[in-house]
């Protein structure tokens, strides 16, 4: 049997492979260990460094528990680290540290609880009829395009109160963003100049936003975040628009993502789906965390080790980064029963595709998990023999991407009427 390298994990190409070849790979490489060092080039310094790839479900877990011994405030989203200024652009409080990270944290959480979030997710079965009669008389579609793209997205624009004028400018800048260096999602652009152009947008977006929602508040959650009757702390105005860029980025990539697989998943399992398909409320709680499980949307977190500390053996030194790969953590047999088994009732399912638990679990894991049960049980309901009809086009990041997406499937259906107009 061939032996995996661990520098494989800096491979594009190992990104690149379809989501089974990539977590074999990874089962390799995490039966020889939890940790594996991996070297790489960093485009920022033109210097080579490393950091501690982390395939283990204990592992991650042990980590993500301990924020005070592995920070996240020298990038949680990038290997390399990041300067101030990208931190704030990029990542907002994912980025942080206590006690700015539980600040901010906080005051968004306010309006995040299930309670804060109803007329959200009950406009969640409105905006997906909505996308899905774009796309039903068209009997083949790209999936990515008519559905997984718009849907989570709009949901965050509605939300924050974002004008529907301005979504093409939205979907633009976050694809960027989500891109990874993807040449199709840059238009031509230089990778830097891309992103930093993306993010000024939206930064302008969002800061005229906010100054209309100071002088006219209305009921959305920009309103909200910069006004209240409680005498509670508020988001800065400069805190606003990285804070949206968090949420329109990684608030709308897992379920991106998670819709696109998932769908590759029914297709690839026809048992699965249809054990789905004859029970769709019944089945689909364990099923949305089994596409969580399996595709884990978000590839990595890292964090830095702020002092010597000791993991499951390993001595971990103060500085040294630790990558931790969520997919592999997913698969670890001493966690999940076959674990490459796509299992849409199983259960329990104690998977870390929303994060490790500690103080960065995934904010909007709610949301997310309401967004791809409606758009599977609509899908399924509406469109009962659609079929994917092509290979999945992976984005194809420059190195290890943040989100391990899928920028193109093409799927095929029986036409039907809109049922929203």
């Amino acid at each position: 049997m061939t032996v995996i390298s661990p520098q494989r994990l800096a491979e594009p190409a190992f990104w690149h492979q379809p989501l089974a070849d990539r977590m074999l790979e990874f089962a390799d490489l995490r039966a020889q260990g939890p940790f594996h060092e991996v070297t790489y080039d960093n485009p920022l310094t033109q210097t080579t460094e490393s950091f501690y790839a982390v395939l283990g479900y204990d592992e991650v877990i042990e980590i993500s528990r301990h924020a005070a011994d592995f920070c996240s405030g020298k990038g949680a989203v990038s290997i390399p680290d990041m300067n101030e200024q990208m931190l704030e652009f990029f990542g907002s409080f994912i980025n942080m540290d206590d006690p700015r990270h539980a600040r901010q944290r906080g005051i968004v959480s306010r309006s995040f609880t299930p309670r804060q979030l109803q007329g959200v997710l009950d406009s969640v079965e409105t905006i997906c009829t909505e996308v899905l009669d774009d796309m039903c008389e068209k009997g083949e579609v790209d999936l990515v395009q008519a559905l997984s793209q718009p849907f989570p997205l709009l949901i965050i624009c509605d939300m924050m109160g974002v004008p529907r004028s301005e979504f093409d400018t939205v979907l633009r800048a976050t694809n960027v963003i989500l891109g990874a260096g993807d040449p199709e999602m840059l238009g031509g652009q230089p990778v830097g100049e891309a992103l930093f152009g993306a993010g000024i947008e939206l930064t302008e977006l969002m800061n005229e936003l906010a100054e209309d929602r100071r002088a006219n508040p209305r009921d959305d959650l920009t309103s909200a975040l910069v006004h209240n009757d409680l005498g509670e702390d508020m988001l800065a105005p400069n805190e606003i628009a990285p804070f949206f860029i968090l949420l329109a980025v990684a608030g709308n990539d897992t379920t991106r993502t998670a819709i696109s697989h998932g769908m590759n998943l029914l297709a690839q399992n026809p048992d699965q789906r249809a054990i789905w398909q004859n029970d769709l409320e019944g089945v689909a709680p364990t099923a949305v965390e089994e596409i969580v499980r399996v595709a884990s949307p978000v590839t990595f977190m890292r964090r830095t080790a702020t002092r010597d500390v000791t993991v499951s053996g390993h001595d971990f030194h103060e500085g040294d980064k630790v990558v931790m790969l969520y997919g592999a953590a997913n698969r670890d047999p001493k966690h999940f029963d076959d674990p490459e088994r796509f299992d849409v009732l199983r259960d329990p399912n104690t998977h870390v595709g929303f994060g490790g638990p500690g103080p960065h679990f995934c904010l909007g894991a709610h949301l997310a998990r309401r967004e791809v049960s409606v758009a599977f049980r609509q899908l399924l309901t509406r469109f009962p023999d659609i079929e994917v009809t092509g290979d999945t086009i992976p984005l194809e990041a420059m190195g290890i991407p943040l989100v391990g997406g899928i920028k193109h499937l093409p799927v095929r259906f029986t036409p039907a009427a809109p049922v929203g107009r």
